[in-house]
């Protein structure tokens, strides 16, 4: 989501003088403006554009090419700053001009000397040695030869950068710590080189730091680029104008027809009387845009309203009520599969949203359906779910059951979830001759389960770098056979360290139940591992426990644990939307510690960033089997 709010800074000063030139306060645009949840991306501009010639007697840019010149240029100068030069000098604009005499080129020609100077000082160069001559006989073409010794570049001797407004006068800690920050991040310090780009955007992004908390109003009063050519050295001036301390004021919504009307104030948690950032405004509408509920969304305020209580303005354009998909795909651990889902947004009579999904594959087939209310005013949701699933790995197929009723809280970065669940497996196929019930994992249980989430990553779903962690706690109670109480603990983590031109991500599970030897807990409370998200090198829940007759079965124990180490395919000298990979994964399974036995997978694989997620090809080889397997994924999930 983007803030309808967009200032703009005009650029800095022409360099060679000592005074830089006026600058323009930030303009306020009106919503909606760069959305990028709701409208595709423009497409990128060709790679390069040929100028039409210019025909003769005409003055053009000065990249175009004129069919007939009435003069030749060439610039004798360093690398540094010949292509500028050759691209922006004036003089190349009048080359198809056929008709000028000698006494108006060589008007010209001083004029270019001044126009050179001015283009150098972008640069940094304010006291260079620059030479025009014309070549050539009488009855030949003018040749002027541009000859230009740069010089010393200038330097920043020193900075001072003043505030006005709320953030000059304020002793609150967070101004104070808004100033600091803007201080800090001043991106053209003393010591470093001055060029007209680096003014301008030194001021560009000192200004939005300045506006994209507490000051949306903020604007640049006032700057000056202080160049002493003599000493190459140039003295800058920078003064913020904060402007008055925004509060969040009512919200103003627009466009809810079909949905309840608290929906928007609980999915965006804006609260009247809150300090104005940008930030918590792009939350808000990435919020309602990811609800499910709305196609697009737009969340902005008017600087120029009343600062006290600024009223936050929220459009909305809302989704169908009801809408079906119809799903293909192919994974390497299960093959082919067909979906199809089916949302109501709004069930009559509750008002809950409903998703009810029906998925055909050989391996893992399942109906499910999942109601949930909309979020109270502390983001808790009821939610119910109904799950019937079968799960052949070829000796043991089960019938899977569960019911679950509880509440949920979904955050921006931490999730949490409390909900009773009754879970039945139903174990059938060859793979019971000769085992117990218990040891398949035949039964059924009820439990009280806790989940938390905390995902803390720079993006989604591409994340560079960060970490997440989650842990599950359930206490339960069989009941199949004689009751007896267990409890089950999951705890996965993950993280993503970048290195020079490659990153590491590693990743670990661990998971145990607790209870008494023979206990009938159903095998969907148990574990087994192996496939493409887990251990590499092994097919779909191959790592478990050794039964009678080469039978896999669930375990008690959990342990997993992978490297892998990524690293970007250059373009053209540039990173894309490719990567390789190595990595080495490990997962054990087993009814006691002490008998974890890991089975290790090896391998290499590519990722893409496609438009819909990352997809992994991988290929693994499994240590313990001797075996290598091809994996196919799709998507980025913890």
């Amino acid at each position: 989501m983007l803030i309808m709010l967009t200032a703009g800074v005009a650029s800095g000063a022409s360099a060679q003088t000592d005074a830089s030139p006026d600058v323009s306060p930030p303009a306020v645009s009106n919503p909606p403006s760069q959305v990028q949840q709701t409208a595709p991306a423009p497409a990128p501009p060709p790679a390069s554009i040929e100028p039409e010639p210019t025909p003769p007697g005409a003055i053009g840019p000065t990249s175009a090419e004129s069919q007939i010149t009435a003069f030749d240029i060439t610039v004798r100068a360093p690398a540094a700053v010949r292509e500028l030069l050759e691209k922006h000098l004036e003089l190349q604009r009048y080359r198809a001009v056929t008709d000028l005499d000698a006494a108006e080129l060589a008007r010209l020609m001083v004029l270019a000397e001044s126009n050179a100077r001015n283009l150098l000082g972008t640069l940094g160069y304010f006291s260079p040695d620059i030479r025009i001559t014309r070549e050539g006989g009488i009855n030949e073409q003018p040749h002027i030869v541009v000859a230009v010794e740069p010089g010393p570049v200038t330097t920043i001797d020193a900075v001072n950068l003043t505030f006005g407004g709320d953030i000059a006068q304020s002793s609150d800690a967070d101004a104070v710590a808004q100033r600091f920050q803007i201080t800090r991040n001043w991106r053209l310090p003393a010591g470093d080189r001055f060029t007209q780009d680096g003014w301008s955007g030194a001021k560009t992004q000192a200004l939005r730091e300045l506006v994209a908390r507490r000051y949306p109003a903020g604007k640049l009063g006032g700057s000056l680029a202080d160049v002493d050519a003599e000493s190459n050295s140039a003295k800058l001036s920078v003064h913020l104008d904060s402007g008055p301390l925004y509060r969040l004021g009512p919200l103003e919504v627009t466009g809810i027809e079909r949905y309840d009307p608290v929906l928007v104030p609980r999915l965006t948690r804006l609260k009247q009387g809150a300090v104005y950032d940008q930030k918590d405004l792009v939350q808000a509408q990435q919020r309602l845009t990811s609800s499910g509920y709305f196609d697009s969304a737009y969340v902005f305020i008017n600087p120029e309203s009343d600062p006290l209580t600024v009223p936050v303005q929220i459009q909305v354009r809302e989704a169908k009520l009801q809408k079906v998909i119809l799903g293909v795909g192919v994974t390497s651990d299960s093959g082919p599969r067909a979906s199809v889902e089916y949302t109501h947004h709004r069930l009559p009579g509750i008002g809950w949203n409903a998703a009810t999904k029906l998925q055909i594959e050989e391996k893992l087939p399942f109906a499910q359906t999942e109601w949930t209310a909309i979020p109270d005013e502390k983001n808790w949701r009821l939610n119910a779910l109904g799950r019937f699933e079968r799960i052949d790995d070829g000796t043991l197929a089960t019938q899977a059951q569960r019911l679950r009723f509880g509440k949920l809280q979904l955050g921006d970065t931490i999730d949490r979830n409390v909900f009773l669940q009754y879970d039945r497996a139903n174990i059938q196929g060859p793979g019971t001759v000769g085992n117990t019930l218990a040891s398949v994992g035949d039964g059924s249980a009820l439990t009280a389960n806790f989940f938390w989430t905390g995902r803390y990553f720079d993006s989604v779903p591409f994340p560079s770098r960060g970490h997440a962690i989650s842990a599950e706690l359930g206490v339960g109670t069989t009941l199949t056979g004689e009751h007896q109480p267990f409890t089950r603990t999951v705890v996965r983590w993950m993280g993503i360290e970048p290195l020079e031109g490659s990153r590491i991500a590693l990743r670990a599970e661990g998971g145990a139940v607790l209870a008494k030897d023979g206990e009938r807990i159903p095998g969907t409370q148990l574990f087994r591992t192996g496939g493409d998200t887990t251990v590499r090198g092994y097919g779909y829940r191959d790592i478990g426990i050794a039964l009678q007759n080469g039978v896999i079965g669930p375990g008690r124990y959990l342990a997993v644990g992978s490297a892998e180490w990524q690293r970007p395919l250059m373009l053209k000298g540039r990173p894309s939307e490719f990567e390789n990979t190595l990595f080495i994964d490990a997962g054990a399974v087993a009814n006691e510690l002490r008998d974890l036995r890991a089975s290790v997978g090896i391998g290499t694989g590519l990722r893409w960033r496609s438009p819909i997620g990352p997809l992994q090809i991988d290929l693994a080889y499994g240590l313990k089997v001797s075996k290598a397997r091809l994996h196919i994924s799709l998507g980025f999930a913890f």
